[in-house]
């Protein structure tokens, strides 16, 4: 857990360095860091892609010119922190520590990406350091994300708390079968350009919810949902700036973001969704993902700090291996693709799924 014996801080400044360290040491075992991440006080001779250069006052310098380079830059003004990286943007709003640059130095080191990274400095405080366990834990000292629309009116409708076994299926008929079989979850992923086909099979995925009285999300296609009146929608974090959220509440659909990581979570929170899916937890293959592997510490992580705020979902490469893993997290659902509709027996593999949240309970 070392930063010792590399460059963490450009100009070297054996202070920070200290107190990185020692922060470092509270924040227990991770993954090596896949970039060795340098925190550069002012801009150094050759920036790149290792370096993350910090600017806390008025400054001339070129940013585009940064980023270009590689470099991540974060500018510092009163409570208001942007963190810029190629193309991306991260606005955040709230107060900070004095220890947040070693803070920040500490959580690059844990390989979280710099901007959940800079999400948990801002949200370190120094008496965390005295705590038996070190981690943020106190949502209200997380920023908020700034520069977002308003949330829509009204709210979206509640779902239950713990949402439970979540099998997102490819077609209707799919749909129907695990109804059949007790699941109350469930999510119609249906990728298709026919038109006329994805309406049927919304509108047939939707009566079979209804007979079965379950909680039945389709995946982005949000106008066809609004239509058919589907119990909900589960969107990714790019469609919330296309998607007309506003009709969705006032449909009275429930709403799923999905998400991967703090700045995410904060990012989709704003919007007051009915529920959040943590992901992706392990490798999957049913989808590319825009992020690596979240596993099961920083999972175990972000339900500490959202359980009791919003209903969460764990996703991404779960199996009935695994599930119990996950369960003890106290998720409260899992999303599952394959661990359904692989298996060679699907009512079995449903009925082993189900009681290993009943043995949860």
């Amino acid at each position: 857990m070392s930063l010792l014996g590399r460059e963490v801080f450009w100009p070297p400044a054996d202070e920070l360095v200290e107190v990185a360290e020692r922060i470092r040491a509270r924040l227990g075992e991770w993954p090596d860091v896949s970039t060795r991440w340098r925190v550069c006080l002012t801009v150094p001779e050759s920036p790149g892609a290792q370096d993350v250069i910090v600017f806390t006052e008025p400054h001339d310098a070129d940013i585009d010119a940064l980023l270009h380079a590689g470099a991540a830059v974060i500018e510092a003004h009163g409570e208001r922190v942007t963190l810029r990286r190629g193309e991306a943007r991260f606005a955040l709003q709230g107060a900070r520590s004095d220890d947040w640059l070693a803070a920040l130095a500490a959580f690059l080191d844990c390989n979280f990406e710099p901007h959940d990274a800079l999400v948990l400095a801002l949200a370190w405080r120094a008496e965390n350091a005295t705590r038996d366990d070190a981690w943020p834990t106190d949502f209200d000292t997380f920023p908020r994300v700034a520069d977002l629309l308003p949330a829509p009116e009204p709210r979206f409708p509640a779902c239950p708390d713990a949402l439970g076994l979540y099998p997102v299926l490819p077609s209707a008929e799919w749909i129907e079968r695990v109804l059949d079989n007790g699941v109350l979850t469930t999510q119609l992923r249906r990728k298709t350009t026919d038109a006329d086909d994805l309406k049927r099979e919304i509108e047939r995925s939707v009566t079979a919810g209804r007979k079965h009285q379950a909680n039945l999300f389709i995946n982005d296609h949000w106008r066809e949902a609004i239509a058919a009146g589907a119990y909900g929608v589960h969107l990714g974090q790019e469609d919330v700036e296309t998607a007309d959220l506003g009709a969705i509440a006032q449909a009275g659909l429930r709403l799923g973001l999905s998400t991967h990581g703090f700045y995410e979570m904060l990012r989709a929170l704003h919007f007051r969704p009915s529920y959040l899916a943590l992901g992706a937890v392990f490798p999957t293959t049913t989808k590319v993902m825009p992020t690596k592997p979240q596993g099961l510490a920083r999972l175990r992580r972000y339900v500490q700090l959202l359980k009791g705020r919003v209903p969460l979902v764990a996703i991404g490469g779960i199996d009935a291996n695994v599930m119990s893993d996950v369960l003890a997290t106290d998720v409260g659902s899992a999303a599952v693709v394959r661990a359904v509709t692989e298996a060679s027996d699907v009512a079995e593999a449903i009925r082993a799924l189900q009681t290993k949240f009943a043995d949860q309970r």
